[in-house]
């Protein structure tokens, strides 16, 4: 019964991948009905709208058809994702602004709150909002000589409350505190000591085994007693956004179209332009 339903389920994702999306790929093991979710955006995986738009109907699809384990990683071996796309920051018309962090905010509370056990194959960079996808996965395994933090500050950025609960739930409020204040970016080492990561990998294929391995844990226990104990653990958090979702979203965009942080992240992208 349980081969027959992941076979359907793969046959369905199959469907579903061979749309016309290209920023997000979805493979299923037929066997397992375990699902690796790709992210596709070359160079760095940026978080822009349609990445966006195509990881949450991703995350809806595995959750509708009942995916035994979701497994996060990137199609680079250098960056998991370097975090939002600064360019929908800057000079944006507020439509787009609006559509942008409300996408962001449908993908955390689809990935943190996911029925699935889900992992983060951090098989490269993960700053910021690339941190806070890690963040929002119950494990973690990264490459060796990587870095991880949210480091908005850096930005002129204040990260918002929801991702200061997601790090402060894996690595308690005094590590948070200062990680976020100073922007804090951590090696792959730094962030295994801390409890920021679980998992140390040698190379892309390690971190999927071992991916993997974690979700094998699961094999045996109730998908419906495993996913409703989640759902008692991070409900709370996913809640608190759910139930303050336009005030968040007012917050960002008074914050981010404030002539303060736009001059900061006209002065970022021009070091970036320098940087090349």
């Amino acid at each position: 019964m349980f081969l027959r339903r992941s076979v359907t389920l793969a046959m369905s994702l199959k469907n579903y991948s061979s749309e016309a999306k290209n920023l997000v790929a979805v493979a299923v093991n037929n066997q397992t009905g375990v699902a690796t979710v790709t992210l596709q955006r070359p160079p760095v995986n940026s978080l822009n709208l349609e990445l966006l738009n195509e990881l949450s109907s991703a995350l809806t699809e595995l959750e509708e058809k009942k995916a035994r384990g979701i497994i996060l990683k990137s199609s680079s071996d250098s960056v998991f994702s370097a975090g939002l796309d600064i360019h929908e920051f800057s000079n944006t018309e507020e439509g787009r602004l609006k559509k942008f962090w409300t996408a962001l905010q449908d993908v955390w509370i689809k990935l943190y709150g996911h029925s699935a056990p889900t992992v983060a194959c951090i098989n490269g960079h993960a700053p910021a909002g690339g941190c806070l996808l890690a963040l929002s996965c119950e494990y973690r395994v990264m490459l060796k000589q990587k870095t991880i933090g949210l480091n908005e500050t850096k930005l002129g950025i204040v990260a918002p409350l929801w991702f200061i609960a997601s790090m402060e739930n894996v690595i308690g409020r005094r590590l948070t505190e200062l990680s976020l204040t100073t922007g804090k970016m951590y090696t792959t080492e730094e962030a295994l000591k801390i409890g920021l990561i679980d998992e140390i990998a040698e190379d892309t294929n390690d971190a999927v085994s071992k991916s993997e391995n974690f979700l094998k844990l699961f094999q045996n226990i109730s998908p419906f007693a495993r996913s409703q104990t989640k759902k008692f653990i991070r409900g709370n958090t996913v809640q608190s956004l759910v139930k303050t979702r336009e005030a968040d979203l007012k917050a960002f965009i008074d914050d981010i179209t404030s002539e303060k942080v736009q001059k900061g992240l006209k002065v970022y992208m021009e070091s970036l332009k320098k940087g090349k």
